[in-house]
């Protein structure tokens, strides 16, 4: 069984998208709505990383990574922000909240994959 990463993101052809590149590289996907689903999967079941949106109706993207992060069962989980923001300030927000890598989409299929197998572990860069 591969990696196991949790998508978030309130558009589910944006999750079917990012589920296609990730399984793809090996990964095994779960999917959640919104950041509050989101929380509850990230309670109930062990995941390598997680994948998220910030704009969201029910709890936001940044929201869940806060609470995450403040979690000792769940703060070392690497965290990969794809998002339609893309001020300097969205990256330090999306920083300061607990992501790892900010991308503004749309996110090149292969640069998604390798960020999250580097994030994982799976892929050393420069090997």
């Amino acid at each position: 069984m591969g990696r196991r990463v949790l998508i978030v993101d309130d558009s589910s052809t944006v999750r079917s998208y990012h589920r296609k590149v990730l399984e793809s590289a090996g990964f095994t996907a779960a999917e959640a709505v919104n950041g509050y689903e989101a929380l509850e999967k990230a309670l109930q079941a062990e995941f390598d990383i997680y994948l998220v949106d910030i704009n969201m109706t029910k709890g936001t993207g940044l929201d869940f990574l806060r609470e995450v992060r403040a979690n000792p069962e769940l703060a070392a989980v690497p965290a990969v922000v794809i998002s339609s923001e893309r001020t300097d300030d969205d990256l330090k927000m999306s920083l300061c909240a607990g992501a790892n890598v900010h991308f503004v989409k749309p996110v090149a299929p292969q640069a998604l994959a390798e960020a999250c197998l580097i994030l994982t572990g799976e892929v050393v860069p420069g090997e």
